[in-house]
């Protein structure tokens, strides 16, 4: 009886709105159970793309763990999946890269005093900074998430490179 009422009263609350020429109030009146497709069980609201000050060094290979030459844009991480985009800003100038490489290794990682978190390629690094050969604190912002594959889920500098750090 309490279930028949209580839809009852949904339904009336709905017609009001409809009435009132609000189609999303009367949407937004009907109570649903949360269910595993429905938008109330996700979070609110997307989780925010990482972003912070890291240490940018250079490097310049013939060919990238992608598969895909070297190039401007070509950026490298670790713990970024390959495809993703990166926007990095040195100086007041900025460059949007994409992962299609993994490094610095953990050892290069580790020796910076904020981490090594992302290699730019020589071409971008001389960009940003005059110089093709540099290690430089840079601010960074995931811009879109790759979907290729992820060389190191865990190590120096992983929670920096995923926001938390």
């Amino acid at each position: 009886m309490q279930k028949r009422t209580s839809q009852a009263i949904a339904t009336i609350t709905c017609c009001a709105a409809l009435t009132a020429g609000t189609a999303s109030a009367a949407h937004a009146a009907t109570p649903q159970a949360p269910t595993a497709s429905s938008p109330r069980a996700a979070t609110a609201t997307p989780a925010a793309l990482p972003s912070g000050t890291a240490t940018a060094t250079s490097f310049w290979d013939g060919v990238t763990a992608s598969g895909k030459p070297m190039r401007y844009q070509t950026i490298a991480s670790p713990y970024w999946p390959l495809g993703t985009t990166v926007k990095i800003t040195y100086g007041g100038r900025s460059a949007v890269g994409v992962v299609e490489d993994f490094g610095p290794a953990e050892w290069a990682v580790a020796q910076h005093d904020i981490p090594a978190i992302v290699d730019l390629s020589e071409e971008m690094m001389a960009g940003l900074t005059g110089v093709r050969s540099n290690s430089v604190h840079i601010r960074f912002q995931v811009l879109s998430w790759g979907t290729g594959r992820v060389f190191r889920s865990a190590g120096t500098g992983y929670d920096l490179a995923m926001g938390r750090g």
